[in-house]
């Protein structure tokens, strides 16, 4: 990179050394000869403002935000773009003069993700999300503007569910127990995946749907994909795809240039580093 000073980059989480965005944005940044170096920032579950904060008075120039702390950077930013403003969920910070602008690049590289990349149409579909934390908050801005016929949002504790369905214009509510069958596309945007948990849901749910999991593994289907597949799922496809999105809309947001994605989804699939 012509020998120019690293611009210092990083992802905020409690884990996060698992994280694969170190490795897509030294991607991003070999293709597109960006000086820049990109790292792990693991927080206290208290501390993400006095962790942010040090990260930017050293000279940090932008986070990723991941899990638990997207709504803690909501909170912490100066301001926000729309689609933090609407999800109440921030995944990425952008350094602007004396401030800090929040936004949320997850929904744009969700909808990328399963329609460019999986071909699946979103306009007119039946979509049921799975969830209604910060992933699904996240997601919602965009996959509403993409024109399902319904979205409906279930979660194991319905009242979080209703809240959510009352942020958003045209969302319906449901509890796990009672999301029926027939839906078109199924989202889930809970944890179970990452801590191995089943989710209490109606064995007919999935029939015939194509299923998505927001989270992902490298190593074998995460335990939402086969799961789906072992229950009549239509196609089931991880979040890797909109990981690598969603990092190249922030990508963009910090350096003016948006990243070839192709290429970096067949690197990682392939098991190349």
């Amino acid at each position: 990179m012509n020998g120019a000073r690293e611009d210092q980059y990083a992802v905020i989480g409690n884990p996060v050394e698992h994280s694969l965005s170190p490795r897509i944005h030294a991607m991003f940044a070999a293709e597109t000869a960006e000086a820049v170096s990109y790292g792990t920032l693991a927080a206290p579950l208290n501390g993400f403002a006095a962790a942010a904060a040090e990260f930017f008075d050293s000279g940090g120039r932008g986070l990723n935000v991941t899990v638990p702390f997207k709504q803690d950077a909501w909170r912490w930013v100066t301001r926000h773009d729309a689609a933090a403003a609407a999800s109440g969920a921030v995944n990425t910070i952008v350094p602007e003069d004396d401030a800090f602008r929040g936004c949320n690049t997850d929904g744009v590289g969700l909808v990328t993700d399963l329609t460019d990349n999986l071909g699946w149409a979103l306009a007119g579909a039946r979509v049921l999300l799975l969830g209604a934390g910060g992933a699904a908050r996240g997601a919602l801005p965009a996959l509403l503007e993409a024109g399902p016929t319904q979205i409906t949002i279930a979660n194991r504790t319905e009242s979080r569910a209703l809240e959510v369905a009352a942020a958003f214009e045209g969302l319906r509510a449901s509890p796990l127990a009672d999301v029926g069958g027939g839906w078109d596309i199924v989202l889930n945007a809970t944890s179970a995946s990452m801590g191995g948990a089943a989710l209490a849901l109606p064995d007919t749910c999935v029939g015939g749907a194509a299923c998505y999991d927001l989270f992902y593994n490298l190593a074998a289907p995460t335990p939402f994909c086969a799961w789906a597949e072992q229950h009549g799922a239509r196609v089931c496809a991880d979040g890797l795809g909109m990981l690598i999105e969603q990092a190249a809309e922030a990508f963009h947001l910090w350096r003016g240039i948006r990243p070839s994605t192709t290429p970096v989804l067949e690197a990682l699939r392939g098991g190349c580093s």
